[in-house]
């Protein structure tokens, strides 16, 4: 579905994206490239997999999972109404998380997925704000917002908030899921150490340097989920219980009754 959104996107931004140095070669921009009922069929096949996925879910999960459609096709939107459109690509890209716990528990829990999606879309406007800078100047000529020019000489500012939040909530959701210490040594200080370097390192004037940076986040994504599943690891006993889906417990056990 992420494919698919990143396919309305294109659809919606193709006259924009010709003016911008960084997207000028995309196929719908180019000539003889790809054309808009071709990108069409290509979003239907993408759509027809995203169903067969949400098919294979509880009637919740699809209630939840659908209810994410309205915000993906009006975020190519946002960029021509929100200052900083990049609170809404949070929502869009992280929705993944109402949708995974509510696939696992037919329920949601606001304060334990809560702060999960809260932590998820600091990330989110954390490197995606970093990429913006990438097309600050085109995006200013061609009048579209993004919370590059809204940050302005401010933004490590902003990205420092923006880690905190992040932070804070992978710290609370450690502490509401009951997770050991290597989730918080691997997941939250090893993230904290990454938010840092791109920090100190970054150079928002720099569009390599900033590409580079927006790249490594796929690395704290992997430390993130090293640190959950040694959190799990470390967690869960060899015998003797069984998967709790109605705890909020992330690790998942209880003892079996005798």
């Amino acid at each position: 579905m992420r494919g698919a959104g990143c396919t309305i996107n294109d659809l919606w931004d193709r006259d924009i994206d010709k003016k911008v140095a960084r997207t000028k070669d995309r196929p719908l921009v180019v000539e003889h490239g790809i054309t808009v009922p071709q990108a069409l069929v290509f979003l239907g096949f993408q759509l027809t997999c995203g169903l067969g996925v949400l098919l294979a879910l509880n009637d919740y999960t699809k209630l939840v999972a659908l209810a994410s459609m309205p915000l993906v096709v009006v975020y190519p939107l946002m960029k021509r109404i929100m200052h900083v459109p990049q609170i809404w690509l949070g929502m869009v890209f992280n929705w993944g998380v109402w949708v995974g716990y509510a696939g696992v528990h037919e329920s949601v829990d606001l304060s334990l997925a809560g702060s999960l999606y809260a932590s998820a879309m600091a990330w989110t406007v954390f490197y995606d704000t970093i990429y913006a800078h990438q097309d600050k100047r085109d995006d200013r000529l061609v009048g579209v917002n993004s919370a590059a020019l809204y940050f302005g000489d401010n933004t490590k500012i902003y990205l420092t908030g923006l880690g905190v939040v992040m932070l804070s909530g992978l710290t609370l959701v450690g502490i509401q899921a009951n997770m050991p210490y290597p989730y918080y040594l691997i997941a939250v200080l090893g993230s904290g150490i990454h938010l840092s370097w791109q920090l100190l390192s970054v150079n928002l004037d720099d569009t390599r340097s900033c590409n580079s940076k927006f790249v490594s986040n796929q690395w704290l994504g992997l430390m993130i989920f090293l640190g959950l599943a040694a959190g799990r690891y470390f967690s869960s006993p060899l015998e003797g219980r069984d998967v709790d889906n109605n705890s909020g417990d992330l690790t998942g056990y209880r003892k079996k009754s005798s």
